[in-house]
Formats: C-alpha cells, sequence, structure tokens
C-alpha cells in the first residue's frame, strides 16, 4: 500500500501567486535611471575620449536591456500557475537572469578588449565632462542599487538586475578616480586602468550568476541545501525504515521544493494515521522546503516501483 500526501502548511500549487507589483516599480524605476545615464553618459564618453566613460556606458546599455528583460520576465513569472502550466512561470525569470549574466560577460570582453588596445597610447581627455557625468551617474546608480537592494532576496531576477546596477556604482567611482588623477597629474593611461578594474569587478559575479542559473536549471539541490542532511533527517524518524526517490530542486532559485518516498515499518498499518506525514514535513521545514510531496509506503511496495535518483 502507498500513500501519496502534500503538505497542507501553506498556499497549494506549485507556482502559487506571487506579489510582483513591488518588484515591478522597482524595476521599472532602474530602468528609467539607467536608460537615462546611458545615454548621458555616451554622449559625454564619445565627446570626451573618456574609454572608462565609455565603458561603462555599455555596460549601462547592458544593463537598460537587461532590465527590459528583467521587467518582461517580471510580469510573466507573476502569472499563476494552471493546469498546462502547473509549476506557474517563476522560471521564466531564471531564464532572464541567464541571459543579464551572459550580456554582461559578453560586455566586459569587449571593455577588456578595448583597454588592452589602447595600453600605451595617450589620448586627450575632457576631464571637465567625464566627471561631471560620472558622478550624476554614481547619485543614479545609487538610487537604483537602493530600490532594487530591498527585493534582491525575491528572486534571481532581481538579484541580477541589483547585480548590474551596484557594479555600474562601482564603475562610476572608478571613471570619477580616473577622471581626478587625469584633471591634477596628466597621467592619461589612469582612464585605461579604470577600464580594467571596472573588467575584474564585474568579470566574477557576472560568472557566478550564470552558474547560479545554470544550477537552477539543471535542477540541481539549491545552495544552503545539503541533500544527505535531508535524507539522515528523513531516515532518524520514528517509524521510517528506507527513504528513496529525494529529489530537492527549485524552480526560481529562491524557494526550494522537495518530493520522496518514504517506507514505514510493518507495523504501521495505516501510515497516514501514524504521525509519521507531519513529521516528515516538520524535518523538511527545517531545512527551509515548506512544499514538499511525500509518498507513504510499506517494505513490499518498492518491489513494484522503478527507483529514480540515487
Amino acid at each position: 500500500m502507498a500513500t501519496r500526501a502534500h503538505d497542507h502548511g501553506h498556499e497549494h500549487g506549485f507556482g502559487g501567486t506571487h506579489t510582483t507589483s513591488a518588484p515591478l516599480r522597482a524595476l521599472a524605476i532602474a530602468f528609467g535611471i539607467t536608460a537615462t545615464v546611458f545615454f548621458a553618459e555616451l554622449t559625454a564618453g564619445l565627446i570626451s575620449g573618456s574609454l572608462s566613460l565609455l565603458s561603462d556606458a555599455m555596460h549601462m546599455f547592458s544593463d537598460a536591456a537587461g532590465l527590459i528583460i528583467a521587467l518582461l520576465a517580471a510580469l510573466v513569472g507573476g502569472k499563476a500557475a494552471s493546469r498546462s502550466a502547473t509549476f506557474g512561470y517563476r522560471r521564466v525569470e531564471v531564464l532572464a537572469a541567464l541571459v543579464n549574466a551572459v550580456a554582461v560577460t559578453v560586455v566586459v570582453a569587449w571593455i577588456l578588449i578595448q583597454a588592452l588596445g589602447r595600453l600605451g597610447e595617450v589620448r586627450e581627455i575632457d576631464t571637465t565632462l567625464m566627471l561631471t557625468v560620472a558622478v550624476i551617474g554614481l547619485v543614479a546608480n545609487g538610487l537604483s542599487a537602493w530600490v532594487l537592494a530591498r527585493h534582491r532576496s525575491e528572486n534571481l531576477n532581481v538579484r541580477g538586475a541589483f547585480l548590474h546596477v551596484l557594479a555600474d556604482m562601482l564603475g562610476s567611482v572608478a571613471v570619477i578616480i580616473a577622471g581626478l588623477v587625469i584633471r591634477f597629474t596628466g597621467w592619461t593611461p589612469a582612464d585605461t586602468i579604470a577600464s580594467l578594474a571596472i573588467v575584474a569587478f564585474v568579470l566574477p559575479r557576472a560568472l557566478t550568476l550564470l552558474w547560479q542559473t545554470v544550477e537552477v536549471l539543471l535542477e540541481r539541490v539549491p545552495r544552503g541545501v545539503d541533500g544527505r542532511e535531508v535524507e539522515q533527517a528523513l531516515c532518524g524518524l520514528p517509524g521510517v525504515s528506507a527513504v528513496h526517490d529525494l529529489h530537492i530542486w527549485s524552480t526560481d532559485g529562491v524557494t526550494p521544493l522537495a518530493t520522496c518516498h518514504l517506507v514505514v515499518d510493518d507495523s504501521c498499518v495505516d501510515p497516514s494515521a501514524c504521525g509519521i506525514l507531519a513529521e516528515a514535513q516538520a524535518a523538511l521545514h527545517q531545512f527551509g522546503i515548506e512544499h514538499s510531496t511525500i509518498q507513504l509506503e510499506h517494505p513490499g511496495h518498492l518491489e513494484d516501483e522503478q527507483v529514480c535518483g540515487p
């Protein structure tokens, strides 16, 4: 005999509705600021001759495009689950984060090529225009970061957008430092060094976000959850003789989900009445797993199953 049971301690449906209005507003505000700063930096970079300012502008461009994708993903991801999409659409936000990470990596590669090509060159740079726009960009990016910071823990999509804006802030700082050095010393290679500093800061974070999204798409066990510890906790429950088909994953990179089969002792004629299900759900809750699907079965039932997984 096998009994299937669900965790009833929360809203049902894997893709239950999520509050998206606040992240949507945050993303919309960040996009408006980012697009404005991009045009300002692009124009000023071309006029002043500053590669670091142009590099920051190109990064802002990728951010603006990424924020549009993030907005669309948040709109689609907020759709409720349906019979044809039982998990909902939260994974669209993960795909958006993946596109953002790839876009930033490409832009960083472009900046690196341009910076290496300028090594040893001496170019005249309008530091007044460079510094003015960089300071404006720093203030604007700081505002965007503040708006997004309150929602970055909600999903990978907003987290990716926050990463872009944070990198832009530090990019603006690098441009300001380079502008001051050139203004007071005349040493123009500072502009190229600032570009390389932007690359050094942004690239590792872009690759980290890229790997996080790939982990979600591969349905790996979410970070912060140890599958062996979960299995040991379930095996240690009174009346449970074995655990198999334990799967832990996340559809959005934030919320862990789990399914498993618990083999109960023959002494428990009715597994659902032995309290095992409630204890199993409580054990999963300790690992942050609020939504689970658990099958209770007697030892003989395993012979009729094809076990999937370790």
